[in-house]
């Protein structure tokens, strides 16, 4: 891979690029993408920013962000896919057009199951998952999704938070200190499909771990029935620990999700 740059396009060819990314990448037509050219088109003209990220002339990733609620001082990424190794760099640029326009905050959803991006949102970005969505965008027909429910995790980052990438050579760490000898201690709460422990929960009631399987985009498209049996046995979790308060705060590289719940200010 050679140096990656990454720019902001407006023009209807480089949008028109973006378009038939995205639809390569959700395995739609391309004369039915996910994110049509003329809409990206639209969200550049009302303020918001398509970023392209090219290896050579090659685009190797983009991403779309547009402005929240007035006042609000935040913003949201609609979608965003890119090559291994590009991503990262892809957030830094919404991240910077974000804060130069006077932003705080970057929300947007994905899905819960894919660990992998989980460990990127909550671990290398360190945003914090603070909304689990049921069936957020209902039936979806494209060639990842199609034949599951669309449940989503919302992720906020603190766009001002001190930015500290990890490497392959400098492991990442657990947003939680002690992630792995808690969990392992903490009781079993919940079964997974496998008829393996699914989800453990510390006495203190601090900490919940909820286990994803190991790739769901493989499990899907060979077992629908089982990969929907997932999707119901995690959503019960997070709907459970989220409604007593609970955020998600990490990923360990063997699928458990950290989720967390808050201390009160001045609780002893």
């Amino acid at each position: 891979m050679t140096e990656v740059s990454i720019r902001t396009v407006h023009d209807v060819a480089g949008i028109g690029e973006v378009a038939d990314l995205f639809s390569d990448v959700w395995q739609t037509p391309r004369s039915n993408p996910p994110y049509p050219a003329e809409v990206l088109h639209s969200l550049v003209h009302a303020g918001g920013a398509v970023h392209a990220a090219y290896d050579g002339a090659r685009l190797a990733g983009a991403a779309v962000a547009v402005f929240g609620e007035p006042g609000r001082q935040d913003t949201y990424s609609l979608v965003a896919a890119a090559d291994r190794g590009v991503g990262y760099a892809v957030k830094q640029a919404q991240r910077a057009w974000a804060l130069e326009r006077g932003a705080r905050t970057m929300r947007w959803t994905f899905d819960p199951l894919v660990g992998r991006n989980a460990r990127f949102n909550l671990v290398k970005l360190g945003a914090t998952g603070t909304e689990y969505l049921v069936d957020f965008y209902g039936p979806m027909a494209d060639g990842v999704n199609d034949g599951d429910e669309s449940d989503r995790l919302t992720v906020t980052w603190d766009l001002a938070a001190p930015s500290t990438p990890s490497t392959p050579s400098t492991p990442s760490t657990p947003s939680t200190p002690g992630e792995t000898g808690d969990r392992d201690a903490a009781p079993a709460t919940h079964l997974a499909p496998d008829n393996a422990f699914l989800a453990r929960r510390d006495t203190s009631d601090r900490h919940i771990w909820c286990r994803v399987p190991d790739d769901v985009v493989k499990l899907r498209a060979a077992d629908p029935v089982l990969a929907l049996r997932w999707r119901h046995a995690v959503r019960a979790v997070f709907t459970e620990a989220f409604a007593e308060g609970y955020v998600a705060t990490g990923m360990s590289r063997d699928g458990w999700y950290t989720l967390t719940r808050p201390t009160t200010e001045g609780a002893a």
